[in-house]
C-alpha cells in the first residue's frame, strides 16, 4: 500500500505540471499572435514608408525636370540651347538607344518640338533634330569599327543606336560612300 501512496501524489503532480504547462502554451501562443501582429504593423508602416520616400523622390525628380525645362525654356539664345545640348548628348549619349529621337530629345530638353526644329534650322549644319540623331549614330559606328575590329556589324550597329543592320549600313553608305565593310577593309589596308 506504501507504493500506491507513492505514485499517487506522482500523478496529481504530473496534472499540476501539464495544467501549467498548457497555461504556458496558451500564454506563448497569445505571444506570438500579439507578436505576429505587431510584425504585421511594422511591415505595413515600412511599406508605406518606402513608398512615400518613393513618391517624394519622384516628385522631387519632377520637380527638378521641370525647373530645369523652364530655365531651358525660358533661354532666348540658340547657342546657349546648342551648348546644353552639346553638353546633355556627351555626358548621356542617349543617341546610342535605337528609342532617341528627336521628340525625346526635347522632351530632355524642355522644350517644344518646334523650338527644337527652329534651333536647328538656324543653329546647326542638320536641317533637323532626327538629322542630328543620325550623325551622332553614324559617328559612333565609324568609331567602333575603327576602335573594335572584332566587333560584328550588327553589335556595331546595336551599340551605336540603329535599329537594324541596314539602317547602319545605309547611313555609313550616306555619309561616306562606302559600307561598313569596304570601311573597315580600308582601315585595317591602311595599317599593314
Amino acid at each position: 500500500m506504501a507504493e500506491k501512496k507513492q505514485t499517487k501524489p506522482d500523478y496529481e503532480q504530473l496534472a499540476a505540471e501539464n495544467t501549467a504547462l498548457k497555461a504556458e502554451v496558451d500564454r506563448l501562443k497569445d505571444e506570438l499572435v500579439r507578436l505576429v501582429g505587431r510584425n504585421l504593423d511594422l511591415t505595413e508602416r515600412l511599406e508605406y514608408d518606402v513608398e512615400l520616400r518613393r513618391r517624394t523622390e519622384i516628385a522631387r525628380e519632377l520637380l527638378e525636370g521641370n525647373i530645369q525645362r523652364q530655365r531651358n525654356a525660358d533661354l532666348q539664345d540658340d547657342g546657349q540651347l546648342m551648348a546644353i545640348i552639346e553638353m546633355r548628348v556627351e555626358k548621356d549619349r542617349p543617341h546610342l538607344s535605337p528609342d532617341f529621337n528627336s521628340e525625346a530629345l526635347a522632351e530632355m530638353l524642355g522644350v517644344s518640338r518646334e523650338r527644337l526644329a527652329r534651333l536647328f534650322r538656324h543653329q546647326t549644319i542638320h536641317r533637323t533634330p532626327d538629322a542630328y540623331i543620325d550623325n551622332l549614330r553614324v559617328l559612333a559606328a565609324l568609331r567602333l569599327l575603327r576602335e573594335k575590329p572584332m566587333y560584328n556589324i550588327a553589335t556595331v550597329a546595336e551599340e551605336a543606336g540603329f535599329s537594324n543592320v541596314r539602317t547602319l549600313q545605309r547611313r555609313i553608305q550616306d555619309a561616306i560612300g562606302m559600307t561598313p565593310i569596304d570601311y573597315r577593309a580600308m582601315l585595317t589596308r591602311d595599317i599593314k
